[in-house]
């Protein structure tokens, strides 16, 4: 059950009614039942057998996590916190990295002529595993820190870690965040309800309009069995770029409006990272829930800044490398951590500090370059790739080629008109979020956009597109 789908909509639609006829009449404690009864009912949508394991890790941390604030002894409070990443940890690893680590030591094995019969096993990978079993990691750690006092309420805390808007893509939520939001009760709010509609509007669009569409270009570009030239391989690497971010960012901003329709405030995710003038600031704008908890998860208690030069840099490099390995258990993960993780020590040493409409363009020139391993199917494929960049011809059947791919299947000229809506909107929401670019606006013209979004929804969807997300796979 995806955000874009008529099955959801269903669902969501009597479960607000239900959800706010209940919340007006009885307690928090009510109404965090109907939230996690719904996210539980929207989770088994998907494979009702992995309800066993966000519930396993749930009772899990809820119970380690009052015996780390109960336990005064610093040893065993340290025991505590490593049985719950000891248990996170290895649901994460058997589920998403088991065969990778299988296959690489039998590679490594068979470079030392020792001939192994491990095999791999065909394994499901849990939707939204990597994003729930972060967020309950985080809450065990906090309170090792005593950042934040566990909860007592198991229905709140069970309800923090199922959340179905933010369930299966983030952003990841800290507790610290959330919980006080559940414990207390909620109040049906006009101005934040139609906040969070125009954001699923917005979302939608950049989802089902932007996205979908470049994505039937990008898998063309990017279909193994095709060879292409460099400036069509260029030009998928660019529409690649756009796809993911509204792909990503629309989920984001879906799951946002979803929780301002049900009187919660989630953490933005997004904040035009193609207009960072730096990688730096591009990893303070994009995916901030793991880009941020990734600094204070990792990143700080390696050393961060704080040991000199050699050690920062290390610091970073292992702190993007693990960033990779998240997003999948393959080595073109790893590789596109390592540039990324690269390129901030240069800027870094370097003290190189972007300004201008230049830095801008040659930051997202190198994002775009960075996201060849991202999307490439594997080692091989990623050769093939580098090989087309690297695929010159005489210019004219080059030319030739790209007018072809770029217009296949995007509706030919006239869906540069929606193109042209989202760089607009993305130019006037660049320091400032959605709801606050509308907010000033005159009622009319909130309205006016919201009805001319929808429109171009209804217009350019593509429903021989499966509703699906991109971060899903992670």
């Amino acid at each position: 059950m995806v955000f874009n789908s008529i099955a959801f909509l269903s669902f969501f639609i009597l479960f607000f009614l239900i959800y706010w006829k209940a919340t007006e009449r009885f307690s928090a404690t009510v109404s965090n039942l109907l939230i996690l009864a719904g996210s539980y009912f929207f989770y088994a949508w998907w494979d009702w057998r992995f309800l066993s394991l966000i519930l396993f890790s749930s009772i899990a941390d809820f119970l380690i996590g009052q015996q780390i604030h109960k336990t005064i002894e610093p040893i065993l409070r340290k025991r505590w916190l490593q049985l719950s990443l000891c248990i996170n940890l290895s649901i994460l690893g058997f589920f998403k990295y088991f065969n990778f680590f299988i296959d690489s030591l039998n590679d490594l094995l068979s470079i030392a002529s020792i001939d192994t019969s491990w095999s791999t096993l065909t394994i499901i990978l849990p939707v939204g595993i990597s994003f729930y079993t972060f967020q309950t990691m985080s809450y065990c750690i906090d309170i090792y820190h005593r950042k934040i006092q566990p909860t007592d309420d198991l229905i709140v805390f069970f309800s923090y870690v199922s959340f179905f808007p933010q369930l299966v893509a983030g952003p990841i939520e800290r507790a610290g965040r959330m919980i006080p939001q559940f414990e207390q009760k909620r109040v049906f709010l006009y101005f934040p309800a139609v906040a969070g509609i125009q954001l699923i509007l917005y979302g939608l669009f950049k989802k089902v309009v932007i996205a979908d569409n470049l994505g039937l270009i990008v898998n063309q570009v990017f279909d193994p069995q095709q060879v292409f030239t460099c400036l069509t391989t260029l030009w998928g690497l660019v529409c690649f770029s756009i796809q993911i971010y509204c792909d990503f960012s629309g989920y984001s901003d879906i799951a946002i409006g979803l929780a301002l329709l049900l009187g919660f405030n989630l953490s933005d995710n997004f904040k035009t990272p193609y207009f960072s003038a730096s990688l730096k600031e591009f990893w303070s704008r994009w995916h901030i829930s793991l880009s941020t908890w990734f600094r204070d998860y990792v990143y700080i208690p390696l050393g961060g800044s704080r040991y000199g030069s050699a050690q920062t840099y290390f610091n970073i490099l292992i702190t993007f490398l693990l960033s990779g390995l998240w997003h999948g258990a393959q080595l073109t993960f790893l590789i596109w951590g390592a540039l990324h993780g690269a390129m901030l020590i240069i800027e870094k040493a370097f003290k190189i500090k972007g300004r201008g409409l230049f830095a801008i363009v040659l930051t997202y020139l190198l994002v775009v370059l960075f996201w060849l391993p991202f999307r490439a199917a594997d080692s091989s494929h990623l050769i093939q790739l580098v090989s087309n960049l690297g695929n010159f011809s005489n210019p004219l059947p080059e030319i030739s080629e790209l007018w072809s791919v770029a217009f296949q299947y995007s509706k030919q000229l006239y869906y540069l008109f929606p193109l042209s809506v989202f760089v607009v909107l993305e130019v006037l929401i660049r320091n400032k979020s959605f709801a606050q670019l509308l907010e000033p606006l005159p009622g009319a013209i909130q309205v006016i956009l919201c009805y001319l979004l929808l429109f171009l929804i209804l217009l350019f969807i593509n429903i021989s597109v499966k509703p699906d997300f991109i971060y899903f796979q992670f």
